[in-house]
C-alpha cells in the first residue's frame, strides 16, 4: 500500500451507523428538560462542537443533569440503535497489517467517542484518537488531521482523511492530505454532495476494494 502511509477515519456515519442514536439521544433530555424535539436536520444543524458544548448552550441551568441523561441514554441505548457497517473491521484489520498508522478525527466529545468505539470493538485499532474535546478549533478546522501528520511525521500527499460529511472533506483540504466521501450511512447519502472530494465511496465493499487494490 506504497500509495498511502496513514488513514484518518471520522466516526459518525462513517464507521458507525450512529446518527439515529445521537438523534434520539438529544430528543431524550430535549422532551424531558425543554419540552420540545428536534427534527434530525435542526438536530444536525448543531453538530461541529462536542455533545457537551451542545447540551450547555441548549440546556441552560439543566446541563449537568441533561449531560447525565444524555450520555446514560446513549450507552443504554447502543447496542440497539447503533453498530459497527459491515466491512469496517476488515478495512482496519488489513490497514494494521501492513503496520501503517490509522487515527479518529471526530467531533464527538472524548466520552462519546470512547462509548463508541469500544462498543463497537475498535477502539485498540487505533494508534491516535483526537476528539472535540482534543482541539482549539472544531471541524472542518485541519487541527486533528495536523496532529497525526506530526505525531507520525508523515508527508501530506501520504495521508487519506476517510469520512462522510463537507466537514471532513474541508478539514482534509486544509491540512493538504487526500480525502475520502464515503456514502454508505443512509442519513449521509441523503445529504450528497461531493464536496470535492479526491475519492467517493458508496459501500464499504466498494472502499476495501480500493484498499487491496493498493497493495
Amino acid at each position: 500500500m506504497s500509495e498511502f502511509r496513514g488513514f484518518i477515519f471520522d466516526i459518525d456515519g462513517t464507521i458507525t451507523s450512529t446518527y439515529d442514536l445521537i438523534f434520539a439521544s438529544f430528543n431524550y433530555v430535549a422532551e424531558k428538560y425543554l419540552h420540545k424535539s428536534f427534527t434530525n436536520d435542526e438536530m444536525a444543524s448543531l453538530f461541529g462542537p462536542t455533545e457537551e458544548v451542545i447540551l450547555r448552550e441548549l440546556m441552560n441551568g439543566n446541563y449537568e443533569e441533561a449531560r447525565k441523561d444524555y450520555f446514560d441514554f446513549y450507552t443504554k441505548r447502543h447496542n440497539e440503535m447503533a453498530d459497527i457497517f459491515p466491512g469496517i473491521r476488515e478495512a482496519l484489520q488489513f490497514i494494521k497489517s501492513m503496520h501503517l498508522p490509522i487515527s479518529i478525527y471526530t467531533g464527538k466529545g472524548k466520552k462519546s467517542a470512547e462509548i463508541t468505539l469500544r462498543k463497537i470493538g475498535v477502539y485498540d485499532y487505533f494508534d491516535m484518537i483526537v476528539t472535540g474535546d482534543d482541539v482549539e478549533n472544531f471541524k472542518p478546522s485541519p487541527e486533528g488531521i495536523i496532529k497525526f501528520l506530526d505525531k507520525f511525521k508523515l508527508e501530506c500527499d501520504k495521508v487519506l482523511m476517510i469520512g462522510d460529511s463537507v466537514v471532513d472533506i474541508e478539514a482534509a483540504k486544509g491540512a493538504g492530505v487526500r480525502s475520502a466521501l464515503v456514502l454508505w450511512d443512509s442519513y449521509s447519502s441523503a445529504n450528497a454532495d461531493n464536496h470535492g472530494a479526491d475519492y467517493v465511496f458508496t459501500s464499504v465493499g466498494q472502499f476495501n476494494k480500493f484498499l487491496r487494490e493498493m497493495e
